[in-house]
């Protein structure tokens, strides 16, 4: 009996299946410095733990990005191991910081089937949980994903399409226990643009660009243990490419938009996430953001801003979708998420 694992195919998960992923992970200081050398992230509450300790926290967490990575990664032999692609998120919720010396696992519930006309795909949606060593959850997110059949002739399961909240409601959003931004150092924070300055409507051109490598990105994805076979081996795609993983474009969007909101500190809310179109090496990633909404949070010194992040590989800023209301070629990612932010 053979005993390596082909992964999941779409005629293997039912709904209500529960699956606890395998391999818990320990981080360390090396994830903070790791992240930090992969990607341009200067947010100072995770650069600092004197900056930490003034705002409240017991000491620096690591990025929350880097929560979600793990997390996600967790969960690829299960759920996307076969994946022709990841298509998209909602309802996630960051619910307790991830510190050095956190040991991370997840598990996930399917909650949605819905096999593709081609009769060679489906779509599969989970509710992923992270938790920490003791049993505390420190994430929460929904996540569809394209997955191939095993069998062309396995019958179609009933279509099942969750519905999913188009935005987290502020009240639920969860702001860490202790953090206060009231003694909030703008100087060494590196902007001086509080949650009143910025407007509903705004749009910010974060300026700068990095071009995606390789090797990077493939280091970025073993560091998070994602074994999704398309960001690695050339073989299963016509082009010959590897396709750059979803969420290292992510971090690099994220990181980029420190240049105008070095203040939209701590990520506390996924309302929706769309990969557009694929990356890969060589493409030059930009970055630009729109203030969706704001909101007031039960939390001293702070407010909740709604963004929505595009990352581009080249175009005009500010320029989403085409007159067919289809993204444009150029565009890589579409996230809409929330952001605690000082007064």
């Amino acid at each position: 009996m053979a005993k390596t694992n082909p992964g999941r195919f779409f005629e293997d998960y039912t709904i209500g299946q529960r699956i606890d992923h395998a391999v818990p992970r320990t981080l360390s200081g090396g994830e903070r410095a790791l992240y930090h050398a992969l990607y341009p992230a200067r947010h100072a509450l995770y650069s600092s733990d004197e900056f930490a300790r003034v705002c409240g926290l017991p000491q620096s967490p690591v990025d929350d990005l880097v929560a979600f990575h793990i997390v996600f990664g967790k969960s690829v032999p299960d759920i996307s191991l076969n994946a022709v692609a990841n298509l998209g998120y909602a309802e996630a919720r960051w619910l307790r910081p991830v510190y050095a010396g956190d040991t991370l696992r997840a598990s996930s519930e399917v909650i949605g089937l819905k096999q593709n006309s081609s009769g060679k795909t489906g779509v599969v949606y989970v509710r992923t949980t992270g938790y920490n060593q003791h049993d505390l959850a420190v994430m929460e997110f929904i996540r569809w994903v394209m997955v191939r059949k095993r069998d062309m002739a396995a019958p179609a399961p009933e279509a099942v399409v969750p519905k999913t909240l188009p935005v987290v409601a502020p009240g639920d959003l969860v702001v860490p226990a202790g953090l206060d931004f009231s003694n909030y150092d703008f100087t060494l924070a590196g902007e001086p643009h509080r949650w009143t300055d910025y407007a509903v409507g705004e749009r910010i051109d974060h300026v700068d660009g990095v071009t995606i490598e390789e090797a990077e990105h493939m280091l970025a994805t073993r560091l998070w243990q994602n074994t999704s076979k398309t960001h690695f081996d050339v073989t299963p795609r016509a082009d010959g490419k590897r396709l750059i993983y979803g969420g290292h474009v992510i971090s690099m969007a994220r990181s980029l938009s420190f240049n105008g909101l070095a203040n939209a500190q701590m990520v506390v809310g996924l309302n929706a996430g769309t990969h557009a179109n694929p990356c890969f090496a060589g493409d030059t990633v930009r970055a630009w953001s729109e203030v969706l909404d704001k909101a007031e949070v039960d939390a001293p010194g702070m407010g909740a801003l709604r963004l929505r992040l595009v990352a581009t590989k080249g175009g005009d800023p500010f320029t989403l979708k085409g007159a067919d209301d289809k993204y444009l070629p150029e565009v890589l990612l579409d996230l809409d998420y929330w952001a605690l932010c000082p007064k």
